[in-house]
């Protein structure tokens, strides 16, 4: 009896430090009871570098929808660097071209208070590069979803962000920042055709794990 209680108990304990070692927090922003997962080093990595580059204008394509709801799924990319900006007198501009995500952010955005650090829009994310009219200190690139399986769809996805990147290209400075979503996937993810292009054009990559950081040389 006495062995099998210690087998529990061993058992019990492997289970609280295996969940201990998975659990990954984005403190000291945000309390530790959210879990980003697998984007939670890039983002630290990420938060590190604008607050040594002082970056104050930042840009997402791919709007978070769920705010804090699911971080472990879509990372909740819009309220983390929405905080970061609150704390650091920036500010978010974040696109995407479903209303209904849009929508959904906003009520999230409200909820925390950050309505005059993160601005939504809704629209074609390409044009709406286009068109932005200030240098950029953050890029965030997470829109048009990717596929595991689907080919079609991955070169889809692929050339939409290479599309993003070169609309807005020529309003990056050496001391930006860019980070892309989904990229160690099947196919090469949502990276594949735009940092090939961002390394033969002064860029150099930072760090590669499921997310992509890229600064310039």
């Amino acid at each position: 009896m006495q062995i099998f209680v210690g087998i529990i108990a061993f058992v019990i304990a492997a289970y609280v430090i295996y969940k201990i070692q998975r659990h990954k927090p984005l403190t000291p922003l945000l309390p530790r009871k959210y879990d980003f997962g697998r984007r939670r080093d890039t983002f630290r990595i990420v938060l590190a570098l604008l607050e040594e580059r002082g970056a104050r204008t930042l840009v997402e394509t791919g709007i978070a929808r769920q705010g804090l709801e699911n971080t472990r799924g879509d990372g909740g990319s819009t309220v983390v660097f929405g905080l970061w900006a609150k704390e650091n007198s920036a500010h978010l501009d974040s696109v995407d071209i479903d209303a209904s995500a849009v929508a959904e952010a906003s009520r999230a955005i409200d909820d925390l208070d950050l309505r005059n650090y993160v601005s939504v829009h809704v629209g074609d994310s390409v044009q709406y590069l286009s068109e932005f009219k200030n240098q950029v200190d953050f890029l965030y690139l997470d829109s048009y979803d990717y596929s595991r399986k689907d080919t079609e769809i991955q070169e889809r996805s692929q050339q939409h962000h290479l599309k993003e990147f070169q609309a807005i290209e020529d309003r990056l400075h050496g001391g930006t920042v860019v980070l892309i979503d989904d990229c160690n996937l099947p196919g090469g993810g949502k990276g594949k055709l735009v940092i090939e292009y961002m390394l033969s054009n002064r860029w150099k990559l930072f760090h590669f794990a499921y997310q992509a950081v890229l600064v310039a040389e």
